[in-house]
């Protein structure tokens, strides 16, 4: 089969190659791919920003059909169209994995990073993982919901934002467009839009942003601040570390901070001001099982709908390039089915 993996000296791109899928356990699946999304941590794992993966086969937005099922699988039957997350294992005993927060487990495997991912023409998912796809959604749509749609999702979830409340979104590109989607049609929410471009917010109030701010021409918090008095919750989907602290500075008392993507700088935060204003700066790291499916689901409803193009696995690198130079608008998808 053919599959993109990590570069042997990664560089940042990935190598087409042909690769011998292994027989697949008692406890596993063999998955025929159909779709496939690139995402920005499979241009970390493919630069070794995370370790050097060289030969792993990336990709943790797959989106396949069961084409055969070990001996003891019963949570999965061959047809059935299924996932290839991040989120690809835990150990299921720890106390995060029964508690409902199996994302930290301790002895997580992740899909594209510690174990060959859906970038390829067939995978292998652990049975019990593998979520399946409801009725009525776009498989295409539905593996940019298997990763940006789910943390996003997730994310706002644990803001804690109630329906009529303020949430600002930092970064509408792949993750925010989608975090706006969910806000607005799920929470029930009043969406602030921020980014430095006028193209991606022309897409934000597309799909629902109440208010567009563009950081190049001033400074969101103060602008936030003036017009609604303070938002009740920031989910920040950019990298740069400027929008971090522009997202603790345009909360209100008691208003917290979403931290979803990586900052590419250190930052600081005013104590004083967390604690005189109890503001809190929380981490989201993707979904459980459980999210996915919810995520799924309102995509099914029609509340979420994914900006996706398909292209094909030798294109790889090019859309890398293209995601680096920040040309992409909602996620790229790679498609095994023509």
């Amino acid at each position: 089969m053919r599959a993109a993996v990590v570069r042997q000296k990664p560089d940042g791109y990935a190598d087409v190659v042909e690769k011998t899928l292994r027989p697949i356990k008692p406890n596993e699946a063999k998955v025929k791919m159909e779709y496939c999304g690139v995402c920005h941590t499979d241009l970390h794992v493919a630069a070794g920003d995370y370790g050097n993966k060289a030969g792993t086969t990336l990709g943790h937005e797959g989106i396949g059909v069961v084409t055969e099922i070990g001996a003891d699988v019963q949570s999965l039957k061959v047809g059935d169209r299924v996932s290839i997350a991040w989120f690809f294992e835990g150990c299921g005993h720890c106390e995060y994995c029964v508690s409902g927060n199996e994302t930290f487990c301790p002895e997580v495997k992740n899909a594209g990073y510690s174990v060959d991912g859906g970038m390829a023409e067939e995978a292998i998912v652990t049975a019990d993982y593998a979520v399946k796809l409801p009725e009525g959604l776009d498989p295409v749509e539905a593996s940019s919901i298997t990763c940006a749609g789910v943390t996003t999702y997730k994310a706002i979830k644990v803001s804690g934002i109630k329906p009529g409340q303020w949430l600002v979104v930092y970064g509408t590109g792949g993750l925010g467009n989608l975090a706006i989607q969910y806000a607005k049609n799920v929470f029930n929410a009043r969406v602030i839009a921020v980014d430095v471009s006028d193209e991606k917010l022309a897409s934000a109030k597309k799909v629902g942003a109440d208010l567009l701010l563009n950081s190049a021409n001033a400074d969101p918090a103060k602008t936030i601040q003036e017009l609604v008095g303070g938002a009740h919750a920031a989910v920040v989907c950019a990298v740069a570390a400027s929008a971090f602290d522009n997202a603790i500075d345009c909360l209100r008392p008691m208003g917290k901070m979403v931290a979803v993507a990586l900052p590419n700088a250190k930052m600081e935060v005013s104590i004083p001001r967390t604690v005189f204003d109890g503001i809190e700066i929380i981490g989201s790291l993707v979904g459980t099982r459980q999210d996915l499916a919810e995520a799924f689901q309102f995509g099914a409803d029609g509340k979420v709908k994914p900006i996706v193009a398909t292209r094909k696995l030798d294109d790889i690198n090019d859309i890398i390039d293209e995601m680096k130079a920040g040309k992409i608008e909602g996620r790229m998808v790679i498609d095994f089915t023509k």
